[in-house]
């Protein structure tokens, strides 16, 4: 569903381009005040001064609104996530509190593989309503676009049917969020190929992924690359069928160990590495020459208890830095947007400019999507976030809350208070 739409009045807060912003030039931020924004059939057509626009309501063809000074951003990209599943694994985060390690839980048949149990006892429906759920919550802080992976099934059947979920809601004409859909049938050994990952592998390149491009269902593959999960070299095999046939790549890399994902990544041209807490300095240095997009998950790393990816070192060294919430129902279950920004400003020393950038256009750019979201400028979607302030230092001051007023999906209005 689109709609014509102008916004006036308002405090426009984006960064600018078609591509991702890398090193200093995630600080810059156009603002202009005063401005007014056009949308027409759900595309921006106008981006500037007020045109002497007074009042709201309906009037030759436009949907008028006025913002009173609030800020208007780019609708926020979440572009890392993990929300169509079944079940749940709060039991986990109390083991975790009583000192057990992520990992340790995984080796005594929790994690990852609790998770494909219960969602391989879940139907289209249940997962569909579930993960419905999930997506208006993202609205209302402000998500326009995130990034939805498989990788609870490590079945064919069942990886399908998440990809298919996500499809499905993809097609709502009343969406309010649009999902790029990530195959991650390497996010753990299921039970029936214990101790059998190069069989399992083969498994997935020959029988799972062929049906999830024939199917047009996935636009990524993504790998678990980890000690004890997939190796440097069943990943490099891994991503290296998905290219071939046709997919797009993306790693989650080196969170619990240095073993050196971010470098692989860099090897195959991925277009983000994600997660990237023990990233060392030379993958950093070449993923900044490559342009690899580093896609940090605070949230995860608060979950875990784990120390904060090297936010302010990547950008240092000219990285094109992202921002993603992780939401998933083991080490991360949160989507929390108001609280991925305070984190990223207070313990992973961004700029607050920094940080709406990551969020943005270069969460955009780790989904291939720059060229059509991520900043407010002509020929882009009409995606944006209305703040409850004129002054976009709230997002992470803040702490924890939410001061998103209204979320604009592609010209429709969806106020939140």
């Amino acid at each position: 569903m689109t709609e014509n739409l102008i916004i006036f009045n308002a405090r426009v807060v984006t960064p600018v381009g078609f591509s991702a912003r890398r090193g200093r030039e995630m600080e810059e931020l156009c603002i202009i005040d005063d401005a007014t924004v056009e949308v027409t059939g759900g595309v921006i057509t106008y981006v500037g001064p007020n045109r002497g626009e007074e009042r709201d309501g309906y009037y030759q063809r436009y949907w008028h609104y006025n913002a009173r000074g609030k800020c208007l951003l780019p609708g926020f990209v979440d572009s890392h996530t993990h929300f169509v599943f079944g079940g749940e694994r709060a039991e986990e985060f109390s083991w975790r509190l009583k000192g057990e390690s992520y990992m340790s839980i995984m080796e005594r048949g929790g994690g990852i593989v609790s998770t494909v149990k219960a969602t391989r006892e879940c139907n289209f429906i249940q997962l569909r309503a579930k993960a419905e759920g999930f997506l208006k919550q993202m609205s209302t802080m402000g998500v326009t676009t995130v990034e939805g992976k498989s990788g609870y099934g490590l079945d064919k059947e069942t990886e399908l049917l998440q990809l298919r979920v996500m499809r499905s809601l993809n097609n709502d004409e009343h969406k309010r969020v649009d999902i790029v859909p990530t195959f991650l049938g390497a996010h753990a050994v299921p039970q029936e190929y214990n101790g059998r990952t190069d069989d399992y592998v083969d498994f997935i390149i020959r029988e799972v992924m062929p049906a999830v491009v024939q199917n047009r269902l996935a636009e990524f593959c993504d790998v678990f690359c980890e000690q004890g999960v997939f190796s440097i070299g069943q990943s490099r095999r891994l991503l290296t069928a998905a290219r071939e046939m046709g997919l797009a790549l993306k790693l989650h890399a080196d969170e619990i160990v240095p073993l050196g994902g971010a470098g692989l990544a860099v090897e195959l041209s991925a277009v983000s590495a994600d997660h990237l807490l023990h990233a060392s300095d030379a993958d950093i240095r070449a993923m900044a020459d490559k342009g690899v997009v580093a896609t940090l998950l605070p949230l995860t790393a608060f979950a875990l208890k784990e120390p904060y990816a090297r936010g302010r070192e990547m950008i240092d060294a000219g990285c094109a830095v992202a921002l993603a919430t992780d939401l998933n129902p083991g080490s991360c279950f949160s989507g929390s947007i108001p609280l991925t920004f305070a984190l990223a400003c207070i313990y992973m020393k961004m700029s607050i400019e920094e940080a709406i950038t990551a969020l943005t256009l270069n969460g955009a750019a780790a989904l291939n999507r720059a060229d059509s979201i991520g900043s407010i400028e002509v020929g882009k979607k009409g995606d944006f976030v209305v703040l409850t302030t004129d002054n976009y230092h709230f997002l992470p001051y803040y702490v924890g809350m939410n001061c998103v007023h209204t979320t604009v999906k592609e010209g429709v209005l969806y106020p939140v208070l």
